[in-house]
């Protein structure tokens, strides 16, 4: 027997599928079933490590898998090519973006290619080719027709170290996603996709991706963030104030059954009417200038000391034209939910509690808990949230909160002081970036014309190529030409749009562009796009949950409206798996650097780094980080192991939705067992039957192989199906451990072997394509495994004849036995008795009662 080389089988199997073109999709001429697989695609910044090898080779096994079960399968791999690090990379090291990222490109290729994928090459995609980007500007004009595009002067997230504008969702506790710089609030003219036109069909339909996981579409329903309620309107009683602002400040609630506990409305920060005030109130600017350094976002909102100043006029309640109540300007109200205006009913939240006995203002509790009396309800430091029976509201006293709500709408309408509506969470999408590596904006302006678009035929708008990075300000706006051109409406002299799209906007079709990547007058032709659409399979990380997946819902339907994609049900993805990290072990050296794994020695449970001696401090187990050092890298690991090694280590110990920790012994038990698989299959004979062998003379030894191995096709076929790829990397190690029980060379006992092995051979084709492949030749098939069918279980052989049964004693497990399938009691009774290491654990014991369940579980009572 040999042992198995991977340095000679992987590149010999790679080269074989190449030669048969074995992964290029076919379309709808094939005659068969489509299946599309898809992984989040990545961004070229450098090399890939064994962590990010794991998201790959979830959707290679499913994409091999649904290959063997006949499905036409696109598997496609492409680039999410714009972007900051590009140009940070440009500043460093005085290189341009472009050819930073084709060289990345082209290793990374190489990376994925040694890692033995089964994708379609002929279709890659990269977003920042202006053969892709082309008709990204051609799909934002159509978007500009349709209303869905528009341009406002706002106020923004502003990063000041990368010099441009983040969306809402792009910080993240007061700090830009990528430099983790705190973020500054400017008021810029900038570009809006209109998500919140499709607000409601994007909450309600999250209902239907039950392929989805639960806390991805939790997580999306909390971002968009419909809530039902009333719009209120509270009449202003300074006539100075209705010069600025109009007759009344209209709040949002979803709680109008707490209006009787009000004791303050409050403004946001940079509403009109607080601007107005604070230019002829230092007081009030002063307060204004504080919350302009305490961020916007609602997660340093939540963190932040309650703030307030109050703007000295009053507004009429609107359910009572005699009482007056104080406008304040509070920095938890957010101008960007409902319409920038609260009001404050203190007993019943928490904020407005806060707010309230900092400032001294009312607390009228107006909720009673269920099972509580008036006498006995007293808000002290805590509001009361919930629901309960009205009091202290006059016409609705007795009331439950539901009731009351309806009324209270109701009466509004009556009064013409409001009426019911409903509220998002979710704002407009904010594309415009300050930066020269993404896709040009695709707006010339003209002073007659104003706002003219980019004519199709003119398209693409290419990126000038003569840019300079000598400062941080997008050099788009410092270019001496590129931006100077002439309107197309017109001819007179016109300015070219400076700003490029959020990289988040080329990352929102590309699984569309995919089908049909190679069409020149259309992003994608329609009937491909129809096809393959919906992806069946997406796999990516948990952290696109909110930015990439409601984008590309969003993108999806408006290119569904626009008639450029039919889809019956416009979701983009109608399966989704996150899977977890690959986690190492991180060191830092004596002086704080950050040291590889490869540039320490461990001596006796002691750490130290190779290049000088001294002691290293080991770190937390994290996810593998190239900031922290702590990765492998996939082509020294591929070299070391072989890539079906790493695509094995990565699936097997944890479910794959949690994360994997890389370690070096758990490395060489997935060697070890590879070789282990290679010994049982070398050890055949040569003249044993072919893998697609069925011995159906089998019994005895031979048939409880042939049992196992059938077993283990259900086994794996449905760990694959439901995503359980431990599972069935369990299974398969069991397999391997019953066929090296077999032994013996008679003709019944070879061809089982020989039909087990064909079984296996298939069965870890997903997973371990390389050594499946060599398997298959060893054990004399024909063709490349690549091609055959997914093995079929035997029903007939998944019949237990026999049973485990546990054994307890006193309710604690001592012992199993193994009895045919429908023993009668009294023989399993007498046979559990008879076991020696029970009848050692009943010396001095009275045995009371024997209870048997059949075929499950016998109890003994003793004492």
């Amino acid at each position: 027997m040999t042992r198995y080389n991977p340095r000679e089988a992987e590149p010999k199997w790679q080269e074989a599928w190449n030669a048969h073109d074995s992964f290029r999709a076919v379309g709808p001429d094939s005659g068969k079933e489509k299946y599309y697989v898809l992984e989040m695609f990545p961004y070229p910044s450098g090399r890939i490590h064994v962590g990010h090898s794991r998201n790959y080779t979830m959707g290679d096994v499913v994409a091999r898998y649904k290959r063997a079960r006949g499905f036409d399968v696109l598997h496609p791999m492409g680039w999410d090519a714009f972007g900051l690090p590009a140009e940070n990379a440009a500043r460093e090291r005085g290189v341009h973006p472009g050819g930073w990222t084709f060289d990345n490109i082209d290793v990374m290729r190489g990376q994925l290619q040694r890692l033995g994928l089964a994708l379609d090459w002929s279709r890659e995609i990269a977003t920042c080719s202006p053969e892709y980007y082309r008709h990204q500007q051609a799909i934002f004009t159509r978007l500009l027709e349709r209303g869905l595009v528009y341009r406002k002067t706002a106020k923004v997230n502003w990063d000041p170290v990368d010099q441009t504008v983040l969306a809402n969702e792009q910080v993240i506790d007061g700090k830009g996603w990528r430099s983790g710089a705190e973020v500054e609030q400017r008021e810029l003219d900038q570009w809006f996709f209109k998500i919140t036109e499709y607000a409601d069909e994007l909450a309600e339909a999250l209902n239907e991706l039950d392929r989805w996981p639960d806390k991805v579409r939790t997580m999306q329903s909390n971002w968009i963030g419909k809530s039902l309620g009333a719009e209120v309107h509270w009449a202003i009683n300074d006539a100075s104030i209705r010069e600025v602002h109009g007759n009344d400040i209209t709040v949002f609630t979803t709680r109008p059954d707490t209006l009787y506990g009000a004791s303050f409305v409050a403004l946001a920060p940079d509403h009109e009417i607080v601007k107005a005030l604070a230019d002829k109130n230092p007081q009030i600017a002063d307060y204004v200038a504080q919350c302009q350094k305490m961020g916007n976002t609602e997660e340093e909102i939540e963190k932040a000391p309650k703030l307030g100043v109050d703007l000295g006029f009053t507004v009429t309640h609107p359910l009572d034209d005699k009482w007056e109540i104080p406008v304040w300007s509070a920095n938890f109200v957010l101008s960007t939910y409902g319409t920038g205006a609260i009001f404050g009913s203190p007993a019943g939240d928490q904020r407005d509690l806060d707010f309230a006995r900092k400032y001294e203002l009312p607390v009228t509790p107006v909720v009673l808990p269920a099972d509580t009396q008036p006498s006995e309800h007293v808000i002290e430091n805590e509001a009361y949230t919930g629901s309960g029976t009205l009091y202290n509201s006059r016409e609705l006293d007795g009331l439950t909160t539901e009731v009351g709500i309806e009324r209270v709408v109701g009466i509004l309408e009556e009064k013409s002081r409001g009426k019911g509506a409903i509220s998002y969470r979710l704002r407009d999408w904010l594309v415009s970036r300050q930066r020269y590596w993404g896709c040009p904006i695709p707006i010339i302006h003209c002073d007659d014309c104003g706002v003219v678009p980019v004519p199709d035929d003119q398209l693409p708008v290419e990126l000038p190529k003569d840019v300079t990075f000598d400062h941080p300000s997008n050099p788009l706006e410092r270019h001496p030409t590129w931006k100077h051109t002439h309107c197309p409406k017109c001819g007179k002299p016109a300015r070219r749009e400076t700003d490029t799209l959020d990289t988040f906007v080329c990352s929102s079709w590309y699984f569309l562009r995919f089908t049909s990547p190679h069409t020149t007058d259309l992003p994608f032709d329609p009937s491909d796009a129809a096809h393959w659409m919906p992806v069946d399979q997406y796999v990516g990380g948990v952290e696109h949950a909110i930015l990439h997946l409601l984008y590309a819902r969003f993108f999806t339907r408006a290119l569904n409206d626009a008639g450029l994609v039919q889809m019956d049900t416009p979701e983009p993805f109608s399966g989704l798996f996150t899977q977890g990290m690959v986690t190492h072990a991180s060191y830092k050296s004596e002086d704080g650097r950050w040291l590889a794994p490869t540039e320490v020695e461990e001596k006796d449970g002691e750490f130290f780094e190779i290049a000088n001696g001294k002691a290293v401090t080991q770190g937390a187990i994290e996810k593998m980080s190239k900031s922290k050092k702590n990765v492998v890298d996939l082509d020294t690991f591929i070299a070391d192991y072989g890539a079906d090694s790493a695509r094995w280590f990565v699936l097997s110990d944890s479910p794959p939705e949690r994360d994997v920790e890389y370690t070096d012994s758990g490395v060489e038990g997935v060697w070890r067992f590879i070789q282990r698989l290679w010994t049982t299959v070398d050890s055949l004979p040569e003249a044993a039957p072919g893998p697609l062998t069925i011995a159906t003379e089998a019994a005895g030894p031979a048939l409880d192989v042939r049992k196992a191995a059938h077993k283990s096709i259900e086994g794996v076929t449905d760990a694959i199906e439901g995503f359980r790829f431990n599972s069935a990397v369990a299974q398969i190690h069991d397999l391997v451990n019953a066929l090296r029980k077999a032994t013996g060379e008679d003709e019944d006992i070879l061809a089982a072997r020989s039909e087990a092995l064909g079984i296996l051979a298939r069965l870890i084709s997903p997973f371990m394509p390389h050594l499946a492949e060599e398997c298959w030749a060893r054990l004399g098939g024909e063709g490349l495994i690549i091609d055959a069918d997914w093995p079929v279980a035997d029903a007939t052989l998944l019949v237990e004849d026999s049973v485990v049964m546990p054994i307890q004693i006193n309710g604690k497990r001592r012992s199993e036995i193994s009895v045919p399938k429908g023993s009668d009691q009294e023989s399993v009774k007498n046979l559990a008795l008879s076991q020696e290491s029970i009848a050692r654990a009943l010396e001095g014991l009275t045995v009371r009662k024997v209870i048997v369940v059949p075929d499950r579980i016998v109890n003994i009572v003793a004492g």
